[in-house]
């Protein structure tokens, strides 16, 4: 088997790779040839941490996997990310071990991916203010996708703890555009785009404060009880998620299914509309909203990308089992 170490990540894939890979698998499971097994997450009753396994098949792209990991809310202090994943690849005709793949990295790229394939298919053409709800390590990443998708003009953005909001400013800088800080009220009162990437568990966008003709890429919320936004926005919001057994469950929209503001039948999978068997955006007055749930597959997809090119490269290190 080969294994790529996290360190030979950010010289073996793109964000535009990762993008034609998420991409790629979300219409491959809108069309029954990829199919996710059921995640498992857990709080391990040490170091606060959550713990999990998303694994999954990819038939089209000839993918077998899992990804083990989860969130250390310590690793800070320590020097480290402090979601840590690894990636572990099969071969899909014999079972045997294929690959064992640093996941840190990739993870933050095919998150940002996926909210950026949303915007691609989902957000109004015209859209020039792009919102973030929140500041933590994933938010650059989602901003450099995001701007890779519609020409804005200016980032907006609001966290919790705004001492952290410098890194906003930074990647906006980096990015040429100019950044602002401003209230809830005001992200959406301006935002075309908004993007909540958060590890909330009360909703902080509320109903009031999204305008018709929004676009919200809601990135946090992969687990029991998280929540970003208002269970409201749902019931006037088309939805769109990349699994609707991962949205209604683990993802932003199980607390507008509890409240019986929508079913799974009103969620959409968003490789139908990259497919062209189901609708997008209808409308400039539409309020979009995907819910990105982070489906193991996804990580397969990236990972594989990444083996690849460690092996094209000659970085990938063979190991006999």
């Amino acid at each position: 088997m080969f294994v790529v170490p996290e360190s030979e990540i950010a010289g073996l894939v793109s964000a535009a790779q990762c993008f034609e890979a998420v991409e790629a698998v979300f219409s491959a499971m809108a069309r029954n040839e990829a199919c996710n097994f059921p995640v498992i997450r857990e709080a391990i009753g040490h170091a606060d941490a959550l713990y999990g396994f998303k694994s999954g098949f990819d038939r089209a792209g000839k993918v077998l996997g899992l990804k083990s990991g989860g969130y250390w809310p310590g690793n800070a202090e320590r020097g480290l990310t402090n979601h840590q994943s690894t990636v572990v690849l099969f071969d899909p005709d014999t079972g045997r071990p294929a690959a064992l793949v640093g996941g840190n990295l990739l993870t933050a790229l095919r998150t940002a991916a996926a909210s950026a394939v949303s915007i691609r298919h989902l957000a109004r053409s015209g859209s020039r203010v792009l919102g973030l709800l929140g500041a933590g390590h994933q938010s650059a990443f989602q901003m450099r996708a995001a701007v890779a998708e519609r020409p804005f003009e200016k980032v907006i953005g609001w966290n919790y703890h705004p001492e952290m909001l410098p890194r906003l400013a930074e990647t906006a800088a980096g990015l040429g555009l100019p950044f602002e800080a401003v209230s809830l009220e005001d992200l959406g009162a301006q935002a075309d785009v908004i993007v909540t990437i958060s590890s909330s568990f009360s909703a902080q966008l509320m109903d009031a404060h999204v305008r018709p003709g929004t676009h919200l890429a809601c990135m946090g919320t992969d687990t029991k009880g998280k929540q970003e936004i208002d269970a409201a926005i749902f019931a006037r919001a088309r939805v769109f998620t990349d699994e609707v057994a991962q949205s209604v469950e683990i993802g932003e929209a199980q607390h507008a299914v509890a409240v019986g503001l929508i079913g799974a039948g009103d969620i959409v999978q968003i490789g139908e509309v990259i497919n062209g068997t189901a609708p997008g955006r209808q409308s400039e007055d539409d309020i979009t909203l995907f819910d990105g749930t982070g489906v193991g597959l996804q990580d397969l997809a990236v990972a594989a990308r990444a083996v690849a090119a460690a092996r094209a490269k000659g970085v990938a290190v063979e190991v006999d089992l």
